[in-house]
């Protein structure tokens, strides 16, 4: 895990909402429950919104009851990276994709077994592609 901060590619997709560019480049944070993929439960791959990178699997997809997507994995660890983020009064993990360094969310060490990690990722942060 990096200490440093990190600069994003900040090659936006000109397709991403205001409230998507202010929470891949800004670092900011939807409001919980609002997000369109919270309660998705169709069966396929949530990438990052902006690059379109595959990160998640919808087998990892968890109810955490906190108001964000929740993932107890990613699909390769070298999709993401976490940076010490020690913002807001709290120390905490920040996830970014990367590829391009969007921001995703954040991770935990409270998620399910085996893992015990909740990947709690903004839903604007994300896009969706369903199964086949």
């Amino acid at each position: 895990m990096s200490n440093s901060s990190h600069s994003t590619n900040n090659t936006s997709n000109p397709k991403l909402t205001a409230q998507q560019q202010r929470v891949l480049f800004e670092k900011a944070t939807e409001a919980p429950f609002t997000g369109t993929l919270l309660h998705n439960q169709d069966q396929g791959t949530y990438g990052c919104a902006n690059c379109g990178q595959q990160i998640f699997s919808s087998k990892d997809k968890f109810d955490s009851g906190t108001g964000w997507p929740s993932f107890s994995d990613v699909t390769d660890q070298g999709k993401v990276k976490l940076i010490k983020d020690n913002s807001h009064g709290m120390t905490r993990t920040e996830v970014v994709c990367a590829h391009c360094g969007g921001h995703l969310g954040h991770l935990f060490d409270d998620g399910p077994s085996p893992t015990k990690k909740r990947y709690c990722i903004n839903s604007c942060s994300l896009e969706f592609g369903k199964k086949g």
